[in-house]
């Protein structure tokens, strides 16, 4: 047999998993260091992602616009259902009007008034609009990484309307990117009194699809009786890709069907709930790694300096002028103070999505696309940089830290297949209730309520009926579905709006 007939592999295969492992590995152990310097942790994978390029350290030869593009969808399918799986109905309910319109007129007006900056610095319209259309969404795996991993513990109506724009508005700039794109293409080709027709009937089909997928699976996980716990996740995982894939398909949006259907599935009654909700946020946490290490890898550095004075002052136009104007605007009637409004204004981070979005002009052929690629890279980067790095800070100096209870910093989850009557929750003891300062024996107790144990600090304290309850502790309870309202009422009270 000849031996160059013989086929590479498994070597083949195994340098690709080598070189996948160290930079995947290299991502997770850097992630650490992000939060010191405070630099968000997307653009520690991105750096990466680029220091193992062709013009980087590593010298992997990658240009394959389409395998980056599949990647990154799949990816951002993953992080929008695991975002909605963990976005509470309370909190759409609370937001769903102000961010709807920051995630539809809000993405129009940014993408305008930034293609009239751009316009001002030498682009063509058809090339500023473009340009306007891809980095006019705020970045979900951006927003909520960022949030989740900062520590700020923000006011509940300024963080819920930031995480459901956020997962709400890809829909708008998805369909502006390529209703532009392909007008560059084929210029006259696409009749200007259809692009609000299509927003809408890609936003109604791709809401309707959410919902049906969300309510469906509510309905099947509650029927349907697996042989393993393992296969939970494994249909869960089906839902997700049945709710942007179907709707799809019916020229609706399968970036806002998979983020809804992701919000009526946390929002159920699911069998071995914590153990998928883990699954999932283990699979977002992979998906933003890898979205950003391959996207990283499409980088050319060396193109980056032509383009540099012109995605810098976007970049800095974006951040200081378009997003906090058209965040004032969109949010003038719906009674948010001015500090909310600034904060909400400067977090509007930006991510993958830009990027993504990026590459489809280059993948259909858009003339000058690749300098349209290498300007957004270069405003997604600085955008991220600035407000993402400053999260905190911004909180801190315009007082809109919440001074609720935060989470609970230890969990315990009670995995079961058949829906349980009684439920184990838990309640941080502030300083303001009645029971901080009292004897567990003391407490007024419903019938059927319970307190099974109390963490303090790093210890675990059983329930005896002389402990005395302190500020800071956090009390596990067995409450009844009926009897939550008196759970609240005596061991926690709602997070401030």
């Amino acid at each position: 047999m000849n031996p160059a007939a013989v086929p590479a592999e498994p070597a083949a295969t195994a340098l690709l998993l080598v070189a996948f492992g160290l930079m995947l590995a290299v991502s997770v152990l850097f992630s650490r260091a992000s939060e010191a310097f405070t630099v968000p942790v997307a653009l520690i994978f991105l750096v990466i992602g680029i220091l193992a390029g062709s013009e980087g350290l590593g010298r992997i030869p990658f240009e394959d616009y389409g395998l980056a593009f599949r990647l990154g969808t799949v990816a951002l399918v993953l992080i929008l259902f695991d975002g909605g799986l963990n976005t509470p109905l309370s909190a759409v309910r609370l937001t769903h009007r102000p961010a709807g319109v920051l995630a539809t007129v809000g993405v129009i007006a940014t993408a305008g008034l930034l293609a009239v900056v751009a316009v001002l610095l030498g682009l063509d319209w058809p090339s500023a609009l473009l340009v306007g259309a891809i980095v006019s969404s705020t970045d979900a795996a951006a927003v909520f990484a960022v949030l989740r991993g900062s520590g700020v513990h923000l006011k509940r109506r300024v963080g819920a309307t930031l995480e459901v724009e956020s997962g709400a508005n890809d829909p708008m700039a998805v369909i502006l990117t390529t209703v532009l794109a392909g007008n560059m293409l084929r210029p006259g080709a696409v009749e200007l009194w259809r692009i609000p027709l299509d927003v809408v009937v890609q936003l109604l089909v791709g809401g309707a699809a959410g919902l049906v997928i969300g309510y469906g699976g509510r309905a099947l996980f509650g029927r349907l009786r697996l042989p393993a716990g393992g296969l939970y996740p494994a249909l869960s995982l089906a839902l997700a890709c049945l709710a942007f894939g179907v709707p799809t398909l019916l020229s609706g949006s399968g970036f806002l069907a998979v983020y809804v259907a992701g919000i009526v599935l946390g929002n159920g009654t699911l069998p071995y709930r914590a153990g998928l909700f883990r699954v999932h946020d283990a699979l977002a946490w992979l998906s933003q790694i890898t979205m950003f290490l391959v996207l990283g890898l499409l980088v050319f550095p060396s193109r980056l300096p032509a383009v540099a004075g012109v995605g810098l002052t976007l970049a800095l136009a974006l951040a200081f002028l378009v997003r906090p104007l058209v965040v004032w605007l969109c949010l003038l009637p719906f009674g948010y103070t001015g500090r909310q409004v600034a904060y909400i204004g400067w977090v509007g981070l930006r991510g993958a999505v830009p990027i993504i979005l990026a590459i489809f002009p280059v993948l259909i052929g858009v003339p000058g696309a690749e300098r349209i690629f290498d300007v957004v890279f270069f405003i997604v980067v600085v955008n991220a940089f600035l407000p993402g790095a400053t999260v905190a800070w911004a909180a801190r100096r315009l007082g809109i830290q919440s001074t609720a209870p935060r989470e609970p910093s230890t969990t315990i989850a009670v995995e079961s297949v058949e829906p349980l009557a009684t439920n184990v929750e838990s309640f941080v003891v502030s300083a303001e209730l009645a029971v901080a300062g009292a004897a567990i024996g003391d407490v007024p107790l419903p019938e059927g309520m319970a307190i099974t144990m109390v963490a303090r600090g790093a210890r675990l304290l059983p329930a005896s009926s002389d402990l005395v309850l302190q500020p800071g502790d956090q009390v596990y309870l067995l409450v009844r579905p009926e009897d939550r309202a008196m759970a609240q009422l005596l061991f926690g009270r709602p997070e401030e709006e």
